[in-house]
């Protein structure tokens, strides 16, 4: 069985007896496959065949063409539209393209040996052909550390590289070019300054500046360095602006410009791979003659029914990468692209989506070792309070008794000035509360819980106070609620009772971790106990509705009424079965159809259920029919949620966290949902909640070997099968279990 790392799928075994680190792979004899995208022609088609990198606030995509090289690149912050509250989705605005960088060798369309690849492991992209007799070689990377996107154009023979370079911009900027550098500015109607700088630095031959572009003629090689900034500032107090973008461009790419190439990749490969090789996963062993084809060909192979273990492999690490590239510390979350987008009307704005897809990209960041890259979400969250508190309370909506609601709630749609668009999504708070709670569930910091995240939980426990409408019979429903996207208002839908539910319950056990507010944790807990439960109604579905209306034909793409089994926790076989049954049953009538973020939610769905096959035969699915050549996900069109939600689904079914144990340990669930696809296989590097980190072997579908290690020394309860176990571990320490749970 081989055993993979993120770096070319490698996991590094200690030796002891030489005192050395070897690849597994060597010592098994076998030679891992490597975390590759490669593809035998350049890209025509941004969507659905170039490739991406990112540094989380800059971005950009890859065609890889000879002649004329395209990097159609972004910036995080480019966006449209105010802080209007309620302007649909016109006036709110949305996230904009910025610009072209354009590398054109005239003479170079006959090139042949072509390679075009996405290293996930490092990050980078590289190209490779011949022309004329002679190699080319070209790379390109976002880098982290220097906040700069990276080229570098190298031959075999000197004298080799004759051509221009031109920046163009997307909107109605000005293009220079001046000595070495080219400098695009402008600004939006919204009065939001952008800039962009690239500066050529070249080896051998001569550049010249001549109008908009740059001229370099019998060049041995050429480094392009390209900053772009914009004025935004995730302040409302500033009125969303701060320094300007051509101060902000320059700073970065001047300090850049003064090191070696060798020294801006080492430093952007040693940072990507700091988070990215946290985690390996190996499911199987794909035949050398698929394995060895380009991404794409094995793709359709795929979808015609092949077996490829590490293609899907690769799909679990693809969003990984993704999550890394489009979303870092100081940058905005991720978008329904992420970061990348080539349109100024991107489809639905490219903006936040709150009742599901913002979410949903941000499902896999925890439990697939990347809570760094969660923080972007809960900083944009906290920026947009005053705003939302505000629109809140303007509206008759949440007026009780001749009283606002206090604290704040989401319409389904915003943007990163505080502005809404379409529709209140009520249970919006409680589903972004949600994040703030497991960003401290799995990492255990408490003065995170007690200054960022309990403020956050608890002013939304007091706007559902306030909100709540009782019923006859006491109970305690949501009123005038939504089940998005899909059928009447109606008091007591299900989707607002569980994602209440969920609030309440976080709040409480954030309230019990810092042991403060003890009075109002004891209101709340009442309150969650006189929630609506959903019924299961006459087909033994989970109803979606108090009244039984659901129809078992219907496959409609939105879970909304399911998440109480994922991503919450009211709903599970191990702790109520009848309602884990009727969850099921809705599962079914909803079928193994839909969107792409649909099919990639029921992958997790699916694993909640501890049915790995079914599981399985989702993220299948979601392989052979919503998956471009690139692995972008397609709702279609492209959104990345999609990524994310099959990376966060591939979690579910190795690892799950998510129940507590009535004396408070974790249960940490070791191969819940392990298809009988998957025959043999290892993961290493997933997070449990509670502070822990996992590492499990299988064999012929049994668990062979799991690793623990405690970070914050908290008591947990391991579970697989019908098997438990209850450790204390203290922190920093680590255990080995072997399948019978006995401790190696």
């Amino acid at each position: 069985m081989k055993r993979l790392d993120g770096h070319c799928g490698r996991v590094l075994t200690m030796v002891a007896a030489l005192g050395v680190l070897v690849p597994a792979s060597r010592l098994l004899g076998e030679e891992a496959a490597p975390l590759l995208l490669w593809y035998d022609a350049p890209a025509k088609n941004w969507e659905r065949e170039a490739l991406p990198i990112g540094n989380g606030r800059l971005g950009a995509m890859v065609f890889g063409k000879v002649a004329e090289e395209r990097l159609q690149f972004n910036v995080d912050s480019l966006w449209t539209g105010d802080e209007n509250p309620s302007g649909g989705y016109g006036s709110m605005g949305g996230y904009q393209a910025f610009g072209d960088l354009f590398i054109r060798l005239p003479g170079h369309t006959d090139a042949d040996e072509y390679r075009r690849e996405l290293d996930l492991a490092e990050g980078v992209v590289r190209i490779s052909y011949r022309y004329g007799g002679v190699s080319y070689r070209r790379e390109y990377f976002c880098s982290h550390p220097d906040q700069v996107l990276v080229a570098r154009l190298t031959a075999e023979k000197p004298d080799s590289h004759t051509g221009t370079i031109e920046l163009a911009d997307a909107h109605d900027g000005t293009v220079a070019a001046e000595n070495n550098r080219l400098v695009s500015a402008g600004a939006l109607k919204n009065g939001l300054r952008y800039e962009a700088q690239a500066l050529v630095l070249h080896e051998g031959g001569t550049l010249v500046a001549e109008m908009a572009g740059l001229t370099f003629t019998n060049c041995n090689s050429l480094t392009v360095l390209l900053a772009a900034a914009t004025d935004y500032a995730m302040d409302a107090g500033r009125n969303w602006r701060g320094n300007p973008p051509r101060e902000r461009a320059a700073g970065t790419l001047n300090p850049a410009a003064g090191k070696s190439y060798g020294a801006l990749r080492s430093a952007h490969v040693k940072d990507h791979r700091s988070l990215f090789d946290r985690v390996a996963l190996d499911v199987g062993r794909t035949a050398p003659e698929a394995r060895n084809q380009p991404t794409d060909k094995r793709l359709g192979a795929y979808k015609q029914g092949g077996a490829d273990p590490d293609l899907e492999e690769l799909l679990f690490q693809f969003g990984r990468y993704l999550m890394i590239g489009c979303s870092r510390p100081g940058s905005l979350p991720a978008n329904l692209q992420g970061l990348w987008n080539d349109k100024n009307r991107a489809p639905w704005h490219s903006d936040y989506h709150t009742n599901s897809n913002i979410q949903m990209n941000y499902w896999p960041a925890e439990p697939a070792n990347l809570p760094e890259c969660h923080r972007p979400l809960l900083a944009l969250v906290r920026s947009q309070l005053p705003l939302w508190r505000k629109a809140t309370r303007a509206d008759k909506e949440f007026t009780r008794g001749g009283k606002p609601a206090r604290g704040w709630t989401v319409r389904t749609s915003h943007n990163i000035t505080g502005g809404m668009g379409w529709k209140w999504n009520k249970p919006g708070n409680a589903w972004h509360a949600q994040h703030f709670w497991e960003h401290y569930a799995f990492g255990g910091d408490k003065t995170y819980l007690r200054k960022v995240a309990y403020p956050v939980l608890k002013e939304v426990c007091q706007f559902w106070e306030d909100h709540l409408k009782a019923l006859p019979d006491g109970r305690l429903v949501a009123p005038n609620g939504w089940s998005p996207e899909h059928g009447p208002t109606g008091d007591g839908c299900s989707y607002h009772q569980e994602l209440i539910w969920d609030a309440f319950t976080n709040y409480i056990e954030a309230a019990d971790a810092l042991g403060i507010d003890h009075a109002y944790r004891d209101k709340v807990a009442a309150m969650r106990e006189m929630l609506l439960v959903p019924a299961v109604g006459r087909w033994g579905q989970l109803q979606e509705w108090m009244e039984d209306r659901d129809k078992p034909d219907d496959h409609h793409r939105h879970l909304s009424h399911l998440v109480g089994l994922h991503p919450g926790r009211q709903f599970s076989p191990l702790t109520t079965p009848k309602l884990a049954k009727a969850a099921e049953v809705s599962l079914r009538g909803r079928g193994d159809g839909g969107t792409g973020w649909s099919k990639a939610w029921k992958i997790s769905q699916w694993a909640r259920l501890l049915d790995g096959d079914h599981a399985y035969k989702m993220l299948r699915g979601t392989l052979k029919s919503r998956i471009a050549r690139n692995l972008y996900n397609l709702h279609p069109p492209f959104q990345i949620d999609g990524n994310f939600g099959a990376t966060a689904g591939v979690c579910e079914m190795l690892l799950q966290s998510h129940l507590r144990t009535d004396d408070g340990r974790y249960r940490v669930h070791l191969l819940p949902a392990l298809p009988s696809a998957w025959k043999m296989g290892r993961v290493t590097g997933l997070r449990a909640r509670g502070g822990f980190e996992v590492d499990i072997t299988w064999e012929d579908g049994r668990l062979t070997e799991a690793t623990l290690r405690s970070a914050l020394g908290r008591p947990l309860r391991v579970r697989y099968g019908e098997k438990t176990a209850e450790h204390r571990l203290k922190a920093g320490e680590a255990i080995r279990l072997d399948g019978d749970f006995k401790r190696i």
